[in-house]
Order: structure tokens, then sequence, then C-alpha cells
């Protein structure tokens, strides 16, 4: 299959944009599944809505090990996090456990009526995901700075994440303003963004880059891992990977367009609670438990843990020893 920087002009879907509201009703009436089936079909079993970046982290790895040590069986769906708060918010989804790929996402949206505590878990870092078999994946192969050979690609050659739904998304357009200071590439955040593809669905998203009708995709480190994909990890200074940087970090902002919540930039900080409501509280409260005693597992899966973790937030339940 060509590439988009190989084909006369780019495939006529990579215009067409769901409307926020289309694409969550389309998730929530067909379920995006993962691990073990359904949401709550088992009675040994504990329910997930977790950030899609870690959807294999759960299908390869936390979920079949959970259930070996506690015949507990996780059904889980994945969506982008601001996603997952507006399902939760809007009573679409009640989950035992949800996981968020943004901690202060998390906090703003559901304390005080759904949860009032949480755990931060693990990191990440930003950057680009690419098909070496394309002229940007050869060019990021002989060690071209990934901005030069980005701004030379076709339209929809490269893709991210839906901001309005996913910090992921959302965390391409901040780096693409970061970038555009730090290495003084003037109107490079406008540029991208009126070039680049957005995929509200991360699997697809991936997908794309592997098959290559995308050359290449700004996604987190583990999602390159899970995939065997090349990944180029953008510098510190906008990869947000590093914590020491959240005060730079906070520089930039982003503000979705459906209900006006304003995103600082901040470190990529995975963190999950219990709902309040759970239906298995105690199922949700071991699994948030065995997330923070297993960092060899989530290291495994390409995630960071580093030795400020696991750090709690708020007034936690008891039972957890962290």
């Amino acid at each position: 299959m060509p590439t988009p920087e190989q084909r006369p002009g780019a495939d006529i879907s990579d215009h067409i944009t769901l409307s926020r509201r289309g694409y969550l009703g389309v998730l929530a009436g067909a379920g995006v599944v993962g691990v073990a089936g359904c949401v709550g079909l088992d009675e040994n079993s504990v329910s997930v809505l977790a950030a899609g970046s870690l959807a294999r982290t759960f299908e390869d790895y936390i979920g079949p090990a959970f259930e070996a040590d506690t015949d507990t069986a996780v059904h889980a769906e994945y969506f982008g996090s601001n996603a997952i708060m507006r399902m939760v918010e809007d009573r679409m989804k009640q989950p035992d456990v949800v996981v968020s790929a943004d901690a202060t996402l998390l906090r703003d949206r559901l304390y005080g009526e759904f949860t009032d505590w949480d755990v931060e878990f693990a990191t990440n870092s930003l950057g680009i995901g690419y098909n070496p078999d394309t002229t940007l994946g050869q060019r990021l192969d002989d060690g071209a700075p990934w901005y030069e050979p980005v701004r030379e690609t076709d339209d929809g050659a490269i893709a991210i994440g839906d901001p309005d739904l996913d910090p992921l998304g959302y965390r391409a357009v901040m780096a693409f303003e970061l970038a555009e200071r730090e290495h003084d590439l003037e109107g490079f955040r406008e540029e991208m963004m009126a070039r680049v593809h957005t995929e509200p669905d991360e699997p697809q998203m991936m997908a794309g880059v592997e098959s290559g009708s995308r050359a290449a995709a700004v996604v987190y480190h583990n999602m390159a891992v899970d995939r065997g994909m090349p990944f180029v990890e953008f510098p510190d200074a906008y990869s947000f990977g590093n914590p020491d940087l959240a005060d730079h970090y906070a520089t930039v902002t982003f503000t979705t367009d459906e209900e006006g919540y304003t995103a600082e930039g901040r470190p990529v900080l995975y963190n999950t609670t219990v709902h309040n409501d759970a239906d298995e509280p105690a199922a949700g409260r071991r699994l948030v438990q065995f997330l923070v005693d297993n960092p060899d597992l989530l290291a495994d899966a390409g995630l960071g843990v580093d030795d400020s973790l696991p750090e709690l937030t708020g007034d936690p339940p008891e039972e957890l020893d962290i």
C-alpha cells in the first residue's frame, strides 16, 4: 500500500471527523471491550474503564497476571481519558475502577461526586512512532531531527489522537507548541495542526502506521513497545516525561471544544481510583493494590515506574497498603 507521502493526495477518509458526541455514542453502544469480555459479565470479576494507551498493558500483562493471582477476571474497556471522564460524569458507565492517563484530569473531573482519592502508579513519555518503510521513516532512521522530515510529509501522513477525547491528543498539540519554541520553528504548531490526521481510536491509529497508510503517529513510548514499532522519543522539553519540568510543561494549555475543559501541560502520570458506587469495590481495591505492587510488570509493558511512585492523593481507603 502506498504511504500518504507517495500518494498524489490523501484519502478522503483523512478528512472525515466524527462529532465528539457521535463518537462517544458509537463507543458506548458498541463497547470497546478487552481482556475477558463484557463489563460485569462474571460474578468474580472487576470492571475497568482505562486509558486507551493501556489497552495492551491490561490485555497482555495486568489482566492475566491479576486473574492468576486472585482468581478475579478483569473486564476492561478502553477510551481516551477525557472520554472516560465524560462517560462517568454522564453516568453512561459505572466501572469499579477508573484509570486515567492524566492524573489531574481525573481529580478535576471525578473528585467530590465519584471518588475522593487516587494513586499515581506509572509514567510515560511522548514521541514519534513510525513505519520504517516510508520516506519519513527512512529519514528518521538516518538520524534526521524528527521535526524536519515531518514538515515535508503529505497531509494526513502523521496521525495524532483526538485532543477533545484524549490526553494523548492534546499532549501532541502541546508538544508541537513547545517544539516550536525549543527549536525556533516559526509557525510549526499551526502548520502541523493543518497537516495531521486526527484519529480518535488509538488501536486504529497504530494499525495505520503499521500498514503504511500513515507514516507515523505521535504516541506514548509504551504504545510503540506494544507493537515493536520504531520510536523517536521527544526531548525532555516536550516529551512530558520528566516530572522535574512540570513548571515548563505548564506553560502550554489546550481547551476542549465540547465542555471547555482547559488542560495544562503536565508530566504523563497514570492514576487510578475506585468508583464510589462500584459494584465490586473490594475487587477494585485489590486491582489498585496489584498495580502498585507490580512495578516490574508495568516496566515490562513499556511504562515508567520511578522512585516517586506510587503516590497517594486524597482520602484513600484503609485497606490499601501503599
